[in-house]
């Protein structure tokens, strides 16, 4: 019988677990034993008797238990230093942000385990109940729009009052992925006028069915007509590219009260979407937020967790907004995990099958080797 181990997570506001009471039955009906670190729930508001009473041990030491589990879940990457306690053959699951931590991929495959990185899971319709990537986007989303609403000086919704007529907020969107994507639904509900710029017209009907306007911009002449790239995200796209969107935007933002940046391309830095330039076209007491800060932002003046005023404008760079909503941020991503963990669970056992389209596109390290290409040429030397 294989084991499973869910650590507390050490990353400072990191709120989320990796299972749920719930998905811990379901591990324990697949055939695991399950241990838990104490405490390790209560962030998300799932105590320690549930755990206990949904069949999982409880541990005060994790690190023992991690080097005797067959299996580890994570939502954050762990430090390179834990690594080294876990034995060859161990698989761990999490968000491991891979470009951002090589030491920690050195150490993996180093130690000959098999990691599979839920933001690598390959974006088909046979691994969606797996889109980790897109469950904690949807709460980016809509909490960047509350987020933008508290710090805003003005309503949201049109007023009609005695002393007069206060109109609605105007909010820009850019990018209609799923994050912002719900933060059209939820800036729409709130009762805002909604404008979105995103280089795939393919995505226009979406925007439009939520209520929002998009803004047309002019089709790239060196990259791909649509501006789709692989897995429904968009493609990295020119400079002249983005220059001219940056032309066409910045009249949509001076009108703007609120503006909130989504836009990420998988493994790159984020695109400057806003200047400095175009934040000085805004009004004072407009509000940005920016999705992408972990990726180097969209806005350039953007600091990751860090509240930066600039000619009047407010600019959020919040790096973990899911935390902030983690029961059912962890809900959703203990989800996503169990999904994944049953493509590998047979009775009891855990079996890795390289060839399978899922676990081929997730695999990160297995059995001493880098198996994500982009990832393995970041570590090779220089020259």
């Amino acid at each position: 019988m294989a084991n499973v181990f869910i650590p507390r997570e050490r990353r400072p506001g990191e709120t989320r677990v990796a299972a749920t009471p719930d998905t811990v039955r379901k591990m324990i009906k697949l055939g695991l034993e399950v241990t838990l670190e104490r405490g390790a729930g209560e962030g998300s508001a799932y105590l320690d008797p549930d755990y206990e009473a949904a069949g999982a041990h409880l541990t005060d030491d994790p690190g023992a238990a991690a080097e005797a589990a067959d299996v580890i879940l994570t939502v954050r990457p762990p430090d390179p230093d834990d690594v080294a306690g876990l034995k060859a053959g161990a698989v761990l699951i999490g968000l491991l942000a891979p470009h951002h931590n090589l030491d920690l991929v050195r150490s993996m495959a180093g130690r000959k385990v098999t990691a599979l990185a839920m933001e690598l899971i390959p974006r088909i319709t046979r691994a969606q109940s797996m889109d980790a990537l897109s469950s904690q986007a949807s709460i980016a989303g809509y909490r960047a729009v509350l987020l933008a609403a508290w710090r805003l000086p003005k309503y949201f919704p049109l007023l009609m009052t005695a002393a007069g007529t206060i109109a609605p907020a105007r909010v820009v969107i850019m990018g209609a992925g799923v994050a912002g994507l719900q933060a059209i639904a939820t800036a729409r509900r709130l009762g805002a006028v909604v404008e979105v710029s995103d280089v795939r017209p393919v995505v226009k009907e979406q925007v439009e069915s939520l209520g929002g306007k998009f803004i047309p911009l002019p089709p790239p002449s060196d990259q791909s007509p649509s501006g789709e790239g692989q897995g429904g995200y968009a493609r990295e796209m020119g400079e002249e590219f983005l220059r001219q969107q940056r032309e066409i935007v910045k009249k949509h933002l001076a009108a703007a009260n609120a503006a909130i940046t989504t836009a990420l391309v998988p493994g790159r830095r984020a695109p400057i979407l806003i200047t400095a330039e175009m934040v000085e076209a805004m009004r004072p007491g407009s509000v940005i937020v920016d999705l992408a800060v972990e990726q180097g932002g969209n806005c350039e003046l953007s600091q990751p967790d860090r509240e930066v005023m600039h000619n009047g404008v407010l600019i959020l760079g919040p790096s973990n907004l899911p935390a902030g909503m983690p029961t059912d941020a962890s809900n959703l991503y203990a989800k996503n995990v169990l999904a994944l963990l049953q493509e590998i669970v047979k009775e009891g056992s855990i079996t890795i099958n390289a060839a399978d389209e899922v676990l081929a596109g997730s695999l990160l390290t297995h059995d001493g080797a880098v198996l994500h290409k982009p990832t393995a040429d970041l570590l090779q030397p220089a020259g």
